[in-house]
């Protein structure tokens, strides 16, 4: 879509705020899939999956399991398959609950932490709202965001979508590697995936 594309888009009969609303429903659809279309090229190029850019990003301390599913929208069979695969490349484990043993926290490990910061700082460098507005101007689109997620949802609206779709089992998960780190990426990504296999071995 080109910029000023959904200007031209006039609907005889609309009325100014139908022609809005319809104009903004466009933007918004194209500049989700333009951020989850970059954040899937660099899960490729990292080698990882996009389900544990999610994890890491959400992970900012120790989380129950049941808080991390919420966050990553999937039941607890997949969140429980998610934290094994981090436990197993060395980037999370497992803690206790300081006031309730029965539950299980998850906190990243010293390695998980840096793949954290690695991938924060690429994904960053690729969002739209980085390269393409002022300070002033994200302030604002800032404000905006928060008051439109401040609106309840309509009666009946789920709260999210689930984040693992069907075809994402959890037997599609990368598999440890024994001698090209904890994961194996399809072809060389330059520093982003030497950095990757670095920091999560």
């Amino acid at each position: 879509m080109r910029a000023g594309t959904t200007r031209e888009r006039q609907v005889p009969g609309k009325s100014r705020t139908e022609q809005l609303n319809a104009q903004i429903e466009e933007c918004v659809i194209e500049l989700t899939v333009r951020m989850v279309g970059r954040a899937e090229k660099l899960a490729r190029q990292m080698g990882i999956p996009m389900v544990f850019l999610k994890a890491l990003h959400t992970l900012n301390g120790p989380m129950a399991m049941k808080e991390l599913g919420k966050a990553l929208h999937c039941d607890p069979s997949f969140v429980t398959a998610v934290a094994d695969m981090l436990e197993k490349h060395g980037l999370a484990r497992r803690e206790p609950h300081a006031r309730d043993r029965r539950i299980k926290n998850l906190v990243l490990t010293g390695a998980g932490c840096d793949l954290k910061g690695k991938v924060e700082a690429e994904l960053a460098a690729r969002m739209p709202w980085c390269n393409g507005l002022n300070d002033d101007e994200r302030a604002q689109l800032l404000a905006l965001i928060r008051k439109m997620l401040s609106v309840d949802a309509p009666a009946g609206e789920t709260e999210g979508v689930d984040f693992a779709p069907d075809s994402l089992a959890a037997s599609a998960l990368p598999q440890p590697t024994t001698s090209a780190g904890p994961f194996s990426p399809p072809a060389p990504a330059g520093e982003v995936s030497n950095g990757a296999t670095r920091a999560a071995g």
